[in-house]
């Protein structure tokens, strides 16, 4: 199971880490620290109540980012293993849009790496929100934020 995934149809954050850690963990006794993020789409943002959100990216390019973003997290922490999964296309509220996840002997590191992650891209991944309003009105939302 790869550790970076885009999908366009809705999923479960936690079968998607049980299947994930059955294919990478099995028989390792020396992860003590599991640290999840998963990020839903709300119903409100910027004062409007929100419909539905569509979610871009360039194919390739925003792969390119996420593998670099866990490079960049195994080379600066004693981490066993990291995952981004991330939904692009049409979501509806309370849909999860993001799960970020790292594996280590211990909290502090699989902590830190989570929060690196979701921060990242959050604030630099090339993802683009644009989002129907209750009213009808379309609009592209003006941060680049992922979750």
């Amino acid at each position: 199971m790869k550790n970076i995934q885009l999908k366009t149809e809705p999923f479960d954050p936690w079968d998607e880490l049980k299947a994930f850690q059955q294919s990478r963990f099995k028989g390792k006794t020396d992860i003590g620290a599991t640290a999840v993020f998963v990020g839903s789409m709300r119903d409100f943002n910027e004062g409007e109540n929100v419909q539905t959100m569509h979610l871009e990216h360039y194919p390739g390019m925003t792969e390119k980012y996420l593998k670099t973003l866990i490079d960049k997290a195994k080379q600066n922490w004693p981490i066993e293993e990291c995952l981004i999964i991330h939904r692009v296309g049409d979501i509806q509220p309370s849909e999860p849009i993001v799960l970020t996840a790292a594996w280590s002997g211990h909290r502090k590191e699989a902590l830190e790496v989570c929060r690196y992650l979701i921060e990242e891209l959050k604030h630099n991944a090339p993802f683009w929100k644009k989002e129907t309003l209750n009213s009808g009105e379309a609009r592209w939302v003006t941060t680049n934020t992922a979750g």
